[in-house]
């Protein structure tokens, strides 16, 4: 009997559907008023066919009452509920809600039975269909962008990781010289290769997410995807969501994918870092390496003719031809010599003033000297002898110091593009290297004896019988004056020959002076040209005399090391150290050492004049002769506050030795015709070198974490491309926001979501088993547990269509059936 309604449910906005008929249901029952609405329908919502009112009367227009009444709004109602669809809606009569306080009301407009509206426009029944097959096969543009992003994140993950671990010097592929990268560009060049490292791993990552859960929500059999799975994508690109969304973090962060995922976080954040620090190119100082040197050779050591012409002056030979050089030495020497004197006393002051004092040479302060302006040298004493048992075994003072010098010439020999050595303005004045060079380095030892007038009377004119006829009158020395010339033989000194080793026994021949200075004053011996040595004679204070020789030999026992950098340079020998496998001996076993260099007396000559040593002629009194005549030791013991004459006359000649070595040769003989040579000649040295350059690895011990994050970038690049690789064509990421979106609204309600509508899920909610199913190329998602709906409640069931050959159906048959995976 059919029943029109009159009246609506009192539940609110809802429009019931409490007495569907108890025949519909399978039970014999009917249904009573007091049940809950199966269904919430909103308002506006246009039914065709059977409908019931409040009181459970079903409300039908055909007498029929074997027909069961459908409504024709496709929807489905889990878990227990049916979906209803009219078989027969043209016979039916249509009703529509207009308001939740008003009965239904018979449809009287045009519109189609079944019909219902989208955007103000009627359209048919509403089902969806699938229009695009959700496989893509191997050869789709996304499938091969995928797999090109995948391998070229893969094969750069790799080489940086290489790069990292080989820390590969760059040398001069890098550096401010035309023709090569600079410094910045290789730094933006590679912060850019790791940006897109970065960005690619990302975007590969995230498609490995989507198509693990999206494969895996296919397969009957798997475990499906969860809510708290989905935001796995989150986390790599928004690694913050770990900390807003800690709930799903809580429910997925110790499953396998989780853990990968997280891996991936870390990779994300840290990638672009661990680039900067040690794949980035940045300058560092390499280890040593043992390389073959080359240095250009001019001319002898101490060739007095070479180191004049080569004293830089505006006074040309043509203006003064006869002392335009010499001139310009002097002053050159007198500049050097009086700076590092100085430079050295200011060091002894440091010293006693920290109470770093000791009558042990070893301990005293170092020589110090400078070179080409900008080259800070250092000394060593060598040969060292403990002087109070010197003093004491001859009875008198004996000041015996030896001073080695670096080889000057190793400054131009790591200048020279020969040996190509980047230098400091080739990095943006940031460079340096270390070189340690097997050369021969030039000695001055300074002997001064302490002796009376008597004892050094044979060795000065005035005390002769020829000086008191002939009497030195300040000029026309010695020339003009009745001395012994070679090859006669000098005067013997019993008391001191043997110390100096005098005399026909030694074939060394003695100095003569004019006269003895006065206090505080210096004379120089300038009688003989074939002396091996320079010698200088000066009186204290208490008129008490000191005999000084000065001579240079090359030793075989040091090695000379070079430190350069932009803002100069220091210089240093290293000496007497039996573990110093560059020291020259180990270069030359055979080599003699402490051979005296005779040309070296004649430098030595123009260094003492410059310096005004013999001023003690003219009574002088000059600055230097009188500092130098203070130190004249009291005792046979070193004073601990105060250097000693023959300390001081070594550091004051230091500068005379080392322009004696520019360009002089790099080994311990001279085998050359001519003593300067029209054109520069090569030799070779042994050397260490290391040097700052641009070069990957990192700076510091704790930055080899890094190193992990380079790792898990291959690694987990490469497990993608095995994923992307073995599967081939993708499939509809359903994890992404605009296909869930639409995938969503086109499936069943579900309880499990239940109460998050407005604040989203929580709980166990995060936890609930989804599968994606496809009812006849409408694709749709439900949780796990719910009945799949059967061909004769499908939509879709009746269509003319050969569903079970469509493209959809066969690539959802293949995946569903798909075994269970370990991710």
């Amino acid at each position: 009997m059919d029943t029109k309604p009159d009246q609506v449910s009192d539940h609110g906005k809802e429009a019931s559907i409490t007495g569907i008929s108890a025949q519909s249901l399978g039970g014999s029952s009917t249904v009573t008023d007091q049940q809950q609405p199966l269904y919430r329908e909103p308002l506006g919502i246009v039914f065709d066919g059977d409908v019931s009112d409040a009181t459970g009367t079903l409300l039908n227009n055909s007498a029929d009452a074997s027909t069961t009444s459908r409504a024709t709004g496709s929807f489905w109602e889990e878990p227990n509920l049916r979906r209803y669809r009219s078989t027969n809606s043209s016979i039916h009569q249509t009703y529509e809600a207009v308001s939740d306080r008003e009965p239904l009301t018979p449809v009287t407009s045009t519109k189609h039975a079944g019909s219902f509206e989208c955007a103000g426009k009627p359209t048919a029944p509403f089902v969806c269909r699938s229009r695009r097959n959700f496989y893509m096969g191997r050869c789709h543009w996304l499938s091969l962008t995928i797999l090109i992003l995948t391998i070229y994140s893969t094969a750069f993950s790799a080489i940086w990781l290489i790069v990292a671990a080989v820390r590969p010097r760059y040398g001069e592929m890098i550096n401010t010289k035309a023709g090569s990268l600079s410094p910045i560009n290789a730094s933006t060049l590679a912060a850019a290769f790791a940006k897109t490292i970065e960005l690619s791993f990302v975007t590969v990552f995230v498609a490995f997410l989507g198509q693990v859960l999206s494969r895996r929500a296919f397969v009957r059999q798997s475990k499906g995807m969860t809510i708290a799975e989905m935001a796995l994508k989150l986390w790599v690109t928004q690694p913050g969501s770990i900390i807003t969304h800690w709930q799903s973090v809580h429910y997925k962060g110790n499953s396998l994918l989780g853990v990968v995922s997280f891996l991936a976080v870390v990779v994300v954040v840290f990638y672009t870092t661990a680039s900067a620090t040690i794949v980035a190119p940045k300058l560092k100082l390499g280890v040593s390496e043992q390389r073959t040197l080359y240095g250009s050779v001019v001319s002898s050591f101490g060739n007095p003719i070479y180191v004049r012409d080569n004293c830089q002056t505006p006074i040309t030979p043509l203006m003064d031809y006869l002392n335009s050089g010499e001139t310009c030495i002097e002053i050159e020497h007198a500049g050097q010599a009086f700076h590092n004197y100085m430079v050295y006393m200011s060091q002894w002051v440091d010293n006693n003033n920290s109470g770093h004092t000791s009558e042990n040479l070893h301990d005293r302060t170092l020589p110090t000297a400078m070179l080409y302006d900008n080259t800070t040298v250092q000394g060593s004493w060598i040969n060292i002898q403990n002087m109070t048992e010197v003093s004491a075994y001859y009875g008198r003072v004996v000041n015996n110091v030896t001073m080695a010098m670096p080889h000057a010439g190793i400054y131009a020999a790591s200048k020279d593009s020969m040996n190509t050595i980047m230098q400091p303005q080739d990095f943006s004045g940031l460079g340096q290297f270390f070189l340690g060079a097997s050369v021969p380095s030039p000695a001055v030892n300074v002997l001064c004896v302490g002796a009376t007038e008597e004892e050094l009377a044979p060795l000065v004119y005035s005390t002769w019988p020829a000086g008191v006829a002939n009497p030195y009158n300040g000029s026309g020395w010695p020339s003009n004056y009745d001395i012994p010339i070679y090859p006669n033989w000098p005067n013997a000194t019993p008391a001191i020959d043997d110390i100096f080793q005098f005399g026909e026994n030694y074939g060394r021949r003695a100095p003569i002076f004019p006269k003895f200075p006065k206090p505080y004053n210096t004379i120089l011996n300038t009688t003989d040209e074939y002396v091996d040595a320079l010698y200088v004679l000066a009186t204290a204070a208490d008129n008490s005399s000191m005999l000084c020789s000065i001579s240079v030999s090359l030793t075989t026992n040091c090695s000379t090391w070079y430190n350069a950098s932009i803002s100069g340079g220091s210089m240093l020998s290293h000496c007497e150290d039996p573990d110093d496998p560059f020291a020259y001996w180990t270069s030359y076993p055979n080599a003699t050492n402490g051979f005296r260099e005779k040309d070296w007396v004649n430098t030595a000559y123009s260094w003492a004049t410059g310096v005004n040593l013999n001023g003690g002629l003219s009574d002088s009194d000059d600055s230097i002769a009188r500092l130098l005549t203070q130190l004249i030791p009291e005792t046979y013991a070193l004073n601990s506050t105060l250097p000693s004459i023959a300390e001081a006359l070594a550091v004051l000649s230091g500068c005379a030795i080392l322009l004696s070595s520019i360009d002089a040769p790099l080994i311990h003989f001279w085998n050359y015709t001519d003593n300067i040579l029209q054109f520069p000649q090569v030799q070779a040295f042994r050397a260490s070198l290391s040097f700052q350059d641009y070069a990957s690895g990192g700076d510091q011990n704790w930055q080899g974490v890094f190193y992990i994050v380079l790792a898990l970038a291959f690694i987990l690049n490469m497990i993608c491309l095995l994923y992307f690789i073995r599967y081939g064509g993708l499939i509809t990421d359903f994890v992404e926001s605009q296909n869930l979106f639409a995938l969503a609204l086109n499936s069943p309600q579900s309880c499990h979501l239940a109460g998050s509508c407005g604040g989203g899920p929580e709980g166990e909610q995060l936890q609930t088993k989804w599968h994606v199913q496809v009812d006849n190329e409408h694709v749709f998602i439900q949780a796990e547990g719910t009945a799949a709906m059967s061909p004769e409640t499908s939509p879709l069931a009746q269509s003319e269509f050969a569903y079970q050959d469509s493209p959809i159906m066969k690539s959802y048959s293949k995946l569903s059936q798909s075994k269970r995976r370990w991710l």
